[in-house]
């Protein structure tokens, strides 16, 4: 049967694999906060581009049409 001395560079090896487990899990969480900030700005930034070539059309179709003679 093994000692405890022989087990001892895989009881540190295990705890040091979960203390980084848990930082990847803290890391990850804050991305996938990062990713849906993100994603909201992303889409009301999309709404704001699409309002505004809105009102650009309407500008447009207010000009009178050079093509015409008045």
């Amino acid at each position: 049967m093994a000692s405890g001395s022989a087990l001892d560079p895989l009881v540190d090896r295990v705890e040091r694999l979960l203390v980084r487990y848990e930082e990847l899990q803290r890391t990850n969480a804050l991305l996938a906060e990062q990713v849906e900030l993100l994603t909201q700005e992303r889409d009301s930034l999309k709404s704001r581009l699409s309002a505004a070539r809105a009102r650009v059309d309407a500008l447009l179709e207010r000009l009178p049409d050079l093509n015409t003679p008045a």
